[in-house]
């Protein structure tokens, strides 16, 4: 592909964009390699939803009627939830309404169905939710997000320093993979071809996370400085669709829920609710906010306000009727998330998601190969410390993920703490990747950790067999297409894994002895600085 030649940057502008690319990239590589690698499998998180708790896999999808029993029985134990209780619904669960409500006594979230309500529930998973936080914010419980923020802010910058250090090379490399003996070259081919081919999407993923990640930092920020303390409910106004007037202290009956569902319903026929609030629920002013998703449309989020007592349309926020606000919010999220265009979409965001995190993973194997010594035996501390971090922490954090998929099931099996577990066997196999990853040679920790990944991921499909019955083999023929989903995905996977240990352990064999990627590499000794740039 021949491109048209670009004016050439001078020198030293060049190497401060290198240097700004390489630094950002490194400081930053490591957050977002765990955040494009959970966020890939956080795509299909409606499908783990359902595969992730045995005991709701039902072809028994709850009526509104029940989920009504549920609002019921949830505010009768709980008065405190009628000031806003939130309702899942069966769209987004999979088969059961799941209620959730702020207990002030506990100071925690808690949540309840049908089956709790009623005693007869299972211990259950929320490996999604988990997977998710990891994403945004590294399972960091404080201050994780926004320091996945400022990563994302980094990221911008490697992004725009990375493109102009390649733009005017574009017109004769763009297509360039030159596979040969210089490894280096091919990664180096790999990380340029797959970088700006995906740019775009790089882009809508920086800048949404750091609006997302920072958003309530920034919020702070301009109302302190700029708007007296007002801006807050402004925010509040120009995105609800409820006017959340307060509690008027007078009882009234309330709209059933398969008649506010109707209501929504009608209001917007293209308009598939997954979720409501009740603010006030029981009292006269008693407003509900219906979420959900419209059809055919690049935005899909939108919303809709319904007066409790007498059932009347409060706003509307959906596909071609809301305001400029709610449309940007709305397109940020699902372009962030990729949640339009059903699996064709899933598909492809899974793969950025993956091509994204080989990003960072090469892009710490070109720093450490421009600082290999080709031609002594012994290697600076700083690159091959980095090449076992590296080692540890992507591949390590392969193998986690996949474990706490495992965990899932076992848990629920064994009748345990199934969230605890989870979070136990995925940070246990994480620092005893890294563990391992610094106790031994970089390349032979890699074998054997991206075994260790194939072997963990191929568990997945294994434990759900074996565990609950739903064997790889048997799910489609009964309908169920996302529980199989999950399952041949984790084998492909796992065939992946199992494809880069083999080659690793062919360049292992096969590779320069003088290098930290040696299978028996000398002990590093400290070196000079090198400036590469």
């Amino acid at each position: 592909m021949r491109l048209p030649e670009m004016p050439s940057p001078s020198s030293a502008t060049l190497r401060l964009f290198q240097s700004l690319h390489t630094w950002t990239g490194l400081l930053a590589g490591f957050a977002l390699f765990v955040a494009f690698y959970a966020g890939a499998i956080t795509v299909f998180q409606d499908d783990i939803a359902i595969w992730q708790n045995p005991a709701n896999r039902s072809h028994h999808v709850e009526t509104p009627a029940e989920g009504q029993l549920l609002i019921d029985r949830v505010i009768a134990a709980h008065p405190d939830a009628k000031a806003r209780l939130s309702l899942q619904l069966p769209t987004e669960t999979g088969s059961r309404y799941v209620a959730w409500w702020f207990d002030t006594a506990k100071k925690d979230w808690q949540s309840a169905t049908l089956a709790h309500m009623d005693g007869t529930a299972k211990p259950e998973s929320d490996l999604t939710s988990f997977i998710n936080a990891v994403h945004y914010s590294l399972g960091i419980p404080v201050g994780g997000i926004y320091f996945m923020g400022v990563v994302s802010v980094l990221y911008c910058l490697a992004l725009v320093s990375g493109l102009l250090i390649h733009l005017p090379r574009l017109s004769k490399d763009l297509l360039a993979l030159r596979a040969g003996k210089n490894l280096k070259r091919l990664w180096q081919d790999a990380h340029n071809l797959i970088g700006v081919f995906s740019l775009p999407f790089h882009i809508i993923f920086a800048t949404t996370a750091a609006v997302f990640c920072l958003y309530g930092l920034l919020l702070t920020g301009f109302d302190t400085l700029a708007y007296g303390g007002k801006l807050m409910g402004k925010i509040n106004g120009a995105l609800d669709v409820t006017t959340e007037t307060p509690a008027a202290n007078k009882s009234a009956v309330m709209l059933p829920l398969p008649e506010l569902l109707e209501r929504a319903r009608q209001q917007a026929p293209d308009f598939e609710a997954s979720a409501l609030t009740l603010l006030n629920y029981g009292d006269a002013n008693a407003e509900a906010a219906v979420r959900g998703n419209s059809e055919r449309s690049l935005a899909p989020y939108g919303n809709i306000g319904v007066h409790l007592a007498d059932g009347h349309i409060l706003d509307t926020q959906i596909a071609g009727e809301r305001d400029i606000n709610h449309a940007t919010m709305s397109g940020a999220y699902s372009l962030h998330f990729g949640s339009f265009g059903h699996y064709a979409v899933k598909w492809l965001y899974f793969v950025l998601g993956l091509m994204g995190a080989f990003l960072f993973y090469s892009g710490n194997l070109l720093w450490v190969e421009s600082r290999r010594k080709s031609r002594q035996e012994q290697q600076g501390r700083a690159p091959y410390h980095m090449a076992q971090a590296t080692i540890g922490v992507c591949i390590g954090t392969c193998v986690a993920i996949s474990g706490a998929f495992v965990a899932a099931q076992l848990g629920a099996a064994l009748n345990l703490d199934v969230p605890l577990l989870e979070r136990e066997v995925c940070y246990g196999l994480f620092f005893c990747a890294l563990l391992f990853a610094f106790t031994r040679p970089p390349i032979v920790a890699a074998v054997h950790l991206l075994r260790a990944a194939a072997l963990m991921t191929f568990c997945i499909p294994l434990a759900n067999g074996l565990l609950t019955g739903d064997y790889l083999l048997i799910t489609p023929w009964r309908g169920d297409w996302q529980i199989f989903g999950v399952d041949a995905i984790a084998l492909l996977m796992g065939g992946g894994f199992l494809w880069l240990a083999r080659l690793t352990r062919r360049r292992q064999q096969a590779g320069q002895a003088n290098s930290v990627w040696a299978m028996t590499s000398a002990p590093p000794r400290r070196v000079p600085a090198i400036n590469t740039a």
